[in-house]
Parts: structure tokens; C-alpha cells; sequence
């Protein structure tokens, strides 16, 4: 079994004053971290890169300084799963879709799963055949109202996402705070 931490959207110091200690925890004992952009200051990166170690993909977001010299997009290839990272920077959800779908299809000859964040809201669905999962914003950053973000657990090939919200997980996804 291998445990991913995925998260977006710090947004620190412009909308947090820090990342919460709970996924400060779920990201130091994940075996593996994604983040899907918006650290906004290099501290905010330096700190998720140093709870996250050497198993870390972190893409830009619109909210990032250039001098962090992140990707726009990112794969991650995690016991046979790949996943495709990028920040879906969009005006409108349908252009937000169809961002994280091109970037999906640009990385991908087979099937994956595609990590996004931008929104600060909590998704786990299927775009074009691919599953999506945005993580929402793990400082609770407005728009957000709380803290959220996802483990995956992938044991023996099965794929198995969690989403947390204040530290609790959430069990029926379409209840979390926020939704």
C-alpha cells in the first residue's frame, strides 16, 4: 500500500497565515505529496517540500512567483497509476474542464488520474473519461470556507480517495463544508 497527499492552494502569507498542523501531518507521513499550485511565496513552498521529502510533484499556479520555476504541468507515475498535475488556471468552469482535460490528454496515452486545484473546491469526478480530483484549498483560502484536501490509498492496483475537512474525513462527499 502507498498513501499520496494531495493538496492546493496554500496561499500563504496573502490568504492564510499558515498551513494547519493536521495537513501539515498527513503530508509529512504520506509516502508521497502532490500540490497543485498557489504555495503563493517561496516559504509556503519550502515548507510543503521539506514536510513532503523527496517523493513531492508540484506544479504553478496562477498565484506563484516565477522564481519558485515550477511546471505547469506534471505526471507522476506512483505504483502503476499515473497522475497528471496542473493548476487548471481558467475564467469559467468550462474552460477550467476543458484546461485540465488538454493537459491530460497532452500527458496521457492511457488511463490516469488528473490532479488539479484553482477553485478551492472539493471534486471527485470524471472529466472525459479521465477521474478528476481537486483537493480544494488546504489552508480553507476564500472562496473556501474549511481546510480540505485528499489521501489516495493504492493497494494492489485498487485506487481509493479520501477527502478530509477539518481534520475529519468526510463520508459523504457531496456534504463536506463547503460543497
Amino acid at each position: 500500500m502507498v498513501e499520496i497527499a494531495i493538496i492546493s492552494d496554500t496561499h500563504v502569507p496573502s490568504r492564510a497565515e499558515r498551513i494547519p498542523d493536521w495537513v501539515a501531518e498527513r503530508v509529512r507521513e504520506a509516502d508521497h505529496t502532490i500540490h497543485a499550485g498557489d504555495f503563493d511565496s517561496p516559504e509556503a513552498y519550502e515548507t510543503v517540500a521539506d514536510l513532503a521529502g523527496e517523493n513531492f510533484t508540484a506544479v504553478a499556479g496562477n498565484m506563484d512567483p516565477g522564481s519558485l520555476d515550477l511546471p505547469t504541468v506534471a505526471t507522476a507515475e506512483i505504483r502503476g497509476t499515473t497522475f497528471v498535475v496542473t493548476h487548471g488556471t481558467a475564467p469559467t468552469q468550462e474552460e477550467y474542464e476543458a484546461t485540465i482535460a488538454e493537459a491530460v490528454s497532452e500527458e496521457l496515452d492511457g488511463p490516469g488520474i488528473a490532479v488539479a486545484g484553482h477553485t478551492h473546491a472539493v471534486v471527485d469526478d470524471d472529466i472525459e473519461g479521465i477521474r478528476f480530483l481537486n483537493p480544494g484549498s488546504a489552508t480553507g483560502a476564500d472562496p473556501a470556507v474549511t481546510p480540505t484536501m485528499m489521501t489516495v490509498e493504492i493497494v494492489e492496483g485498487q485506487v481509493n480517495v479520501e477527502i478530509h475537512a477539518d481534520d475529519e474525513r468526510v463520508e459523504n462527499p457531496d456534504e463536506y463544508p463547503g460543497k
